[in-house]
């Protein structure tokens, strides 16, 4: 597995938020945000909107929960971004993550995705004991990270967490 370098010179990791529990026969592909997952959605979506955070373009998996995710940051962010929905999102390796963000092209990309592989790109990209002491509780449900490539170490570092 390769460490992307740039572009993209900036990684957005965008953990979906709060899901509901899956109704009896449902899939978990299939399960939406739950009422407080909408809710954390948009208040994240908001926070990264008020602080300049503005991918080029958002890659997101295919299930229910991180469509719904995506759809706050599109919201908040404004109808010219981007949005690609990727199956290959869902239940994914680190390795297909660090492959889809090395063939972007944008300056900015984000991924919205699950955990643990989310948590997993993160400390790929930076480090285990930078991720650890970033994130001593591991990566929350609606979490931001945001990564910026450090050309003068030749290393990706985490600039913010955003959390709601």
């Amino acid at each position: 597995m390769t460490v992307p370098l740039p572009p993209p010179n900036r990684i957005y990791l965008l953990r979906h938020a709060k899901a509901a529990a899956a109704d009896p026969g449902q899939r978990d592909f299939d399960r939406p945000l739950s009422k407080k997952g909408y809710g954390d959605a948009e208040i994240i979506a908001d926070k990264a909107a008020d602080k300049g955070y503005r991918p080029d373009l958002l890659i997101s998996s295919t299930a229910l929960r991180c469509r719904d995710t995506a759809d706050a940051v599109h919201r908040a962010v404004g109808v010219g971004l981007d949005v690609r929905y990727v199956d290959a999102l869902y239940d994914a390796t680190v390795g297909t993550y660090l492959e889809i963000v090395d063939a972007q092209e944008a300056a900015a990309v984000m991924l919205v995705g699950h955990n643990p592989t989310i948590e997993q790109v993160l400390e790929t990209l930076i480090g285990h004991k930078a991720m650890v002491a970033a994130l001593p509780r591991g990566f929350p449900t609606a979490g931001l990270a945001v990564i910026d490539f450090d050309a003068s170490v030749t290393a990706w570092r985490l600039t913010d967490f955003v959390v709601v």
